[in-house]
């Protein structure tokens, strides 16, 4: 199998929540998209809670964490093509990778807290080790691509957001039933390895590929009126991409999660990856509006010219339904 080297052009930024102390979520981007140097994206949203009041840094190691083993497992698929490979590869992203992420980041937080134990009296009971993870609870969406697989996990809330490469938008990893409230699974939680959902999607030629990958805190989706106007935002984004290239968009990212982080209230970071060479196709979806913005009422948070800078359309509909899992011989969610 020959597929051409690709080189992912990437565009990620985080904002700190209006009235939070600090910004809870940790996010980076590594790698070009080849062979031998996978492209890794992770974000992460730490719980932020008293309860959870180390949980900038749990945010931060689970980032770090799962570069480190995504990027094992991305070079691991270099020989995915031959027989019996990809099987083994898929068994071992669904059944031991959560695992093995999980307990890595179980000993980094295990460690920082006995480098760092809070000051208590003599005689106070050393907390158990579940007790101390929580301090550090977080959760975590992370995705691997390489010229011959596409593979993401999740674990707890958030969003991963696909354009494919005939220009549909997906939502892979959306859970059957969407949380309520604030709460969500967490790397802190009992057996979290369970919990975790996996998108598999190898990339048997190189039109399949999808032309835009993102992640985001769900401090972004939940700045929308209904899952329809988060849809809308990514295919807008698409849109923009398209016509500007990621110069013009990277400069204006932060005033669009700015701007979603002051309805939401919640730290708000995204990581994307486009595609090169292929303009992501807008005909058959919502085209970009320039003049809304990630709220119920877009007139309330209008300039002083009624303009909005942002991608994408806010109109209250029904959601969607979620993703339900079905997949074919060459594409596969995990639950």
């Amino acid at each position: 199998m020959t597929l051409g080297v690709r080189r992912w052009e990437t565009l990620a930024d985080s904002v700190q929540g209006v009235g939070k102390r600090r910004n809870q979520d940790w996010y980076d981007c590594r790698g070009t998209g080849s062979g031998t140097d996978p492209l890794i994206l992770a974000v992460a949203d730490g719980h932020g809670s008293a309860v959870h009041a180390r949980s900038a840094v749990g945010a931060r190691f689970a980032v770090d964490r799962f570069l480190e083993l995504a990027a094992a497992f991305g070079r691991a698929a270099l020989d995915c093509h031959e027989p019996g490979r990809l099987v083994r590869l898929m068994t071992y992203a669904r059944d031991d990778f959560p695992r093995a992420l999980v307990h890595e980041w179980r000993r980094e937080a295990l460690g920082h807290w006995d480098r760092h134990r809070p000051v208590v009296e003599e005689a106070a009971r050393e907390p158990r080790p579940e007790e101390k993870l929580v301090l550090y609870g977080t959760t975590l969406i992370g995705a691997v691509l390489t010229p011959w697989l596409f593979v993401a996990w999740q674990l707890g809330d958030g969003d991963l957001a696909v354009v494919e490469h005939d220009g549909a938008l997906s939502r892979p990893l959306a859970p059957a039933v969407e949380e309520l409230g604030d709460e969500t699974e967490s790397l802190c939680g009992r057996e979290a390895w369970r919990a975790m959902r996996m998108h598999w999607a190898p990339l048997f030629e190189e039109a399949r590929a999808p032309r835009l990958v993102v992640l985001s805190t769900d401090g972004l989706s939940k700045s929308f009126a209904s899952a329809d106007g988060y849809r809308e935002f990514v295919m807008g984004l698409a849109g923009r991409l398209a016509e500007e290239g990621g110069a013009g968009v990277r400069k204006v990212l932060p005033e669009w999660l700015a701007q979603a982080s002051r309805y939401s209230g919640d730290d708000t970071t995204l990581a994307a990856a486009l595609r090169p060479g292929e303009a992501p196709a807008t005909a058959d979806a919502p085209a970009p509006v320039s003049d809304s913005a990630p709220v119920a009422d877009a007139s309330a948070a209008a300039g002083p010219d009624g303009a909005l800078e942002h991608p994408g359309a806010t109109d209250a509909r029904t959601p969607p339904d979620p993703a339900d899992g079905d997949v074919d011989k060459e594409r596969k969610t995990e639950t």
